[in-house]
């Protein structure tokens, strides 16, 4: 099984088009890489490929990769979509792939509820192109397929923006996939608010794991001034503190551990900055767009 991250920052990349801070003044400066918003594809085979959500940026992050490039009769190796969840930076670049002939989309049936009555943005795209719609049940085994499979599993969360009140199954997921034939896991789990005991579950003992880094502190936006919630107000388990994320990881045995959906605030975007430096002292990484990995 192959990822490749099409992009690793959180919504509004970085630098963020709208944000003088800091770390987005040095990425500015070539101080740092200049990284797109959220996604991941995956493969069993190299020649068909499934995304983890559709970035805003999707048509420069097709682009950049071969793997995904059309053949001569406008045949795609794109097989499908998978959503973790309704936000905009995972769902706009859906109405980018309305050219396709038809479009495979495995949802939950809260995400797909969200996109036609709340977004509006599956019924826009049904306009244009035939989807068929794949039901995904957190917990339940799914063939994508030959050799590849995956698992859903619920994220808790107590954001409600976007979402509607009172829904709280499949309101955001996480995927734990497998590689039929060398029973290698991965874990995709970009947004997280809470390392529950159910989630540890889903954790414990796959081969890698790429996990929410929006935030390097609790407080980073609110130090920062520019905004008022803290990162797990937003939805967001902070890396560093006593009961960050970077504290949490090593009991649950994961081989290789990976830092995705950076915010533009995050200092961990910058190669020489001490909070980076942490994080490569204690064996994690950071992701940058077009990081490969095999398990």
């Amino acid at each position: 099984m192959l990822l490749r991250v099409l992009g690793s920052a959180a919504g509004g990349g970085s630098p963020q088009w709208n944000c003088g801070c800091p770390v987005c003044a040095a990425v500015r400066s070539r101080a740092g890489l200049a990284r797109t918003q959220s996604s991941v594809a995956v493969s069993a085979d190299r020649r068909r490929w499934f995304l983890i959500n559709a970035s805003p940026d999707l048509r420069t992050q097709i682009e950049a990769f071969p793997g995904l490039h059309p053949h001569d009769d406008r045949t795609t190796p794109l097989e499908a979509v998978l959503l973790t969840d309704a936000e905009l930076d995972h769902t706009l670049g859906l109405l980018l792939l309305r050219e396709a002939r038809a479009l495979r989309l495995y949802a939950t049936a809260t995400v797909r509820k969200t996109l036609s009555d709340g977004s509006g943005i599956l019924r826009t795209l049904e306009r244009y192109c035939p989807v068929e719609w794949r039901a995904v049940h957190p917990g339940t085994d799914l063939a994508l397929a030959d050799g590849l499979s995956c698992r859903a599993f619920d994220v808790p969360t107590t954001k409600r923006d976007r979402f509607g009140a009172g829904v709280d199954h499949g309101r955001v997921v996480g995927y734990r996939l497998t590689d039929e034939r060398s029973r290698g896991t991965l874990v995709y789990l970009p947004g997280v608010q809470s390392l529950t005991p159910a989630l540890r579950v889903e954790i414990e003992g796959c081969e890698c794991l790429l996990i929410d880094g929006t935030c390097w502190r609790d407080d980073e936006l609110v130090r920062l001034g520019l905004a008022r919630k803290t990162s797990r107000e937003m939805g967001h388990l902070p890396i560093d503190g006593p009961d960050g994320s970077l504290a949490q990881l090593p009991s649950l045995g994961v081989r290789r551990t990976i830092f995705v959906h950076m915010n533009n605030t995050n200092p961990i975007l910058l190669e020489d900055a001490p909070e980076r430096r942490t994080l490569e002292e204690s064996g994690t990484e950071v992701a940058m767009d077009g990081l490969e990995v095999q398990v």
